[in-house]
């Protein structure tokens, strides 16, 4: 025998039938897009003849049966007795849901009568005797030989205890030092050792990641599903599926995603009549694109639905006691994020209601990421999630403030400067930093956390955002830049106001991680009169220009976003041809381009600029995927002055480099 009992075997099934039943939702749906392909089907069969097989070998008799009748009416389809119709797939995928629901009845204390009374699969058609069965197909084989499922706790404790142990390592090389006078970087051993620590935290982490595929199946599911409750016609696009992100960072924006696609459909796609009615093609698209970029992951959710209604977004702003006075378009756009704000005209199970997209900034939120949204009336909307790709080891941005030194997430910083009295003003009797023309309020960070401080301060200054907000906090001095590898506060520790987590540095000490949402919110809480000001000054001057090349929509508008947001003028173009036609009409101060484009690429682009006498002199740098050598140095070679890897960007690298070429051109 093979040594299991009952039990553990219908635990190995429960896990293989998770992961068949996922699969098979994702064939019944290609199925419907395809009408009828042959392999799809047989494939369909093989997953409904193996869980009929393995629920046997399990003793789930009751399982068994249910997998049967689907297995009977998709043999209905694969020997031509019937055709594949919305109707069939209607039937075969709410039958899968209640084989899922048996399957997890079957694993708890559930009688075989209870089991019974579990909903079934209603196959009213004409049940077909079975002639010859094909050869049965192994029971207990699964698809993913070799993976041992390890339950998440294991995995945290493991990269805790790496983090420990390279900690320790880095406390031995200060000791070796201090006590012994003896360099430890110059010791061999020391320094295999360090590389091993390192190279072993790495691989402890991507235990931690799965790719979004994980989850895009039943996002997709959803929407097919509402579209064919509501009758409407959507494509569902997804790209990006082979991305990964945490899988505690995945699992916390799960249902988030599914809130947003979901609101698509009911909220953002117009009705097939409406469609037509403004010249638009019967079948809507809702896309979701995914992908990575440096330290961060993206996921937007885009629809070619109405876009959202501004004036009615005004309009339920002010009945709620909102002033909307002195708003600009993106801040009555984020009003949607407010707690009970709806501008549906009718309640339904899905819109209505005042609770949604509140939650969905809250659940973004903590996850340490922030969301975005974009719309443009009668063309559609956009909702851009974007999320540290691990919340165990944050990229941070170290500074000191009031004599201590504290961390702040990376993907929370929109930009970091030195003191300038040009850049600054003050409204409303307290300091403000002017960003794209618009007053950012400043305040000390050692004021904001009740530390003591020098008074005038001519520290550098770091503006951090939340989904609504930004906000300025002057500093005493910028540490740097690295990963923190950060841990969770227990006990009363955890409802500190304005610290996400701790990490122990190589010391001993204790590096607090700042949570920027409470810290913004904090700042904002504080007297105005009591908060240290920063020196008032006149405000900027006239905003240099930046043309970004990219012909992925996406990428495009995240680098206009944040090069609007750190005071630059930005153009967009869609390749190379369309770049030199925007240069034509009017300079700008420096081109951001990508490489692979239809047309004219970046490598072309750059020699073409350089060529050309009247653009000769504006800096090109290059952001691309392109990771070879080869490929940076012929960028180089044909003019460009900078070289960017999309896997390794992020905000401050990008406004770094931006300023450092603007400046040598100046």
């Amino acid at each position: 025998m093979s040594g299991l009992d009952l039990a553990q075997v219908r635990e190995l099934f429960a896990q293989e039938a998770e992961v068949r039943l996922a699969h098979l939702d994702q064939l019944l749906l290609q199925l419907e897009k395809t009408g009828g392909d042959e392999s799809l089907i047989r494939s369909v069969f093989r997953e409904l003849h193996t869980i009929k097989g393995s629920s046997a070998v399990a003793g789930l008799d009751e399982v068994s049966r249910v997998a049967h009748e689907l297995e009977e009416l998709v043999d209905e389809v694969r020997t031509g007795r019937q055709l594949v119709t919305p109707e069939i797939i209607d039937t075969l995928l709410a039958g899968a849901d209640r084989l899922g629901q048996v399957i997890v009845a079957s694993q708890g204390t559930t009688t075989g009568s209870q089991l019974a009374a579990v909903d079934r699969p209603e196959l009213t058609r004409e049940r077909i005797q079975a002639g010859a069965e094909n050869s049965p197909v192994a029971p207990a084989v699964r698809d993913s030989a070799g993976v041992v499922m390890v339950p998440m706790e294991r995995l945290d404790e493991l990269v805790r205890l790496i983090g420990e142990s390279a900690s320790a390592h880095l406390r031995v090389g200060r000791m070796l030092t201090e006590k012994f006078g003896v360099d430890a970087t110059l010791n061999t051993e020391f320094n295999d050792l360090s590389r091993t620590l390192n190279q072993l935290q790495d691989r402890a982490m991507r235990t931690r990641m799965v790719p979004l595929a994980t989850i895009t199946d039943r996002l997709q599911r959803a929407v097919r599903d509402l579209a064919r409750t509501q009758g409407k016609t959507i494509n569902w696009d997804v790209r990006g599926t082979d991305t990964e992100l945490d899988r505690g960072v995945l699992v916390q924006l799960s249902d988030t995603l599914l809130h947003l696609v979901r609101n698509a459909v009911d909220h953002g796609i117009e009705s097939s009549a409406q469609r037509a009615a403004d010249g638009k093609p019967a079948q809507s698209t809702i896309r979701l694109h995914a992908m990575q970029l440096g330290s961060e992951v993206i996921i937007a959710v885009t629809d070619d639905g109405s876009g959202i209604d501004s004036g009615k977004v005004k309009e339920q702003a002010e009945r709620q006691g909102i002033d909307t006075g002195g708003m600009n378009e993106e801040e009555m756009l984020n009003l949607i994020f407010t707690a009970g704000f709806s501008t549906a005209a009718e309640v339904t199970d899905v819109s209505g209601r005042g609770i949604g997209l509140d939650v969905v900034r809250a659940s973004v939120e903590a996850a340490h990421g922030r969301v975005e949204v974009r719309s443009k009336p009668g063309v559609g909307t956009e909702f851009r999630i974007i999320v540290p790709i691990t919340l165990a080891v944050l990229r941070c941005l170290l500074v000191e403030a009031g004599g201590q030194r504290f961390a702040l997430p990376f993907h929370r910083v929109i930009l970091s400067q030195r003191f300038d009295p040009a850049s600054q003003t003050s409204a409303e009797g307290r300091s403000v930093l002017l960003v794209e023309g618009r007053p950012i309020p400043v305040s000390t960070l050692a004021g904001t956390l009740g530390l003591p401080s020098a008074g005038q301060s001519t520290g550098p200054i770091v503006v951090l955002a939340d989904t609504a907000r930004r906000h300025g906090f002057q500093v005493d001095r910028l540490v740097g830049q690295r990963d923190v590898v950060v841990k969770g506060l227990n006990g009363l520790l955890a409802h500190l106001p304005a610290v996400a987590g701790a990490s122990v540095e190589p010391d001993g000490s204790v590096l607090l991680v700042l949570d920027p949402p409470g810290l913004i919110h904090r700042a904002h809480r504080l007297d105005r009169g009591r908060a240290p000001r920063v020196q008032d000054a006149p405000p900027a001057t006239a905003r240099q220009r930046i043309l970004v090349v990219d012909d992925a929509l996406t990428i495009r508008e995240l680098q206009r976003n944040i090069l609007e947001r750190a005071g630059f003028e930005v153009r967009v173009a869609v390749d190379g041809t369309d770049a030199l036609l925007k240069l034509a009409e009017e300079a700008s101060e420096l081109i951001l381009t990508d490489i692979e484009m239809p047309r004219m690429d970046g490598f072309e682009l750059t020699e073409a600029v350089r060529a050309h006498p009247s653009f000769a002199n504006i800096p090109v740098l290059i952001l691309s995927s392109r990771a070879s050598e080869a490929d940076r140095r012929r960028g180089l070679d044909a003019g460009a002055d900078g070289y960017i890897l999309k896997s390794g960007f992020d905000e401050g690298s990008l406004l770094i480099a931006v300023n450092r070429l603007i400046g040598a051109r100046a």
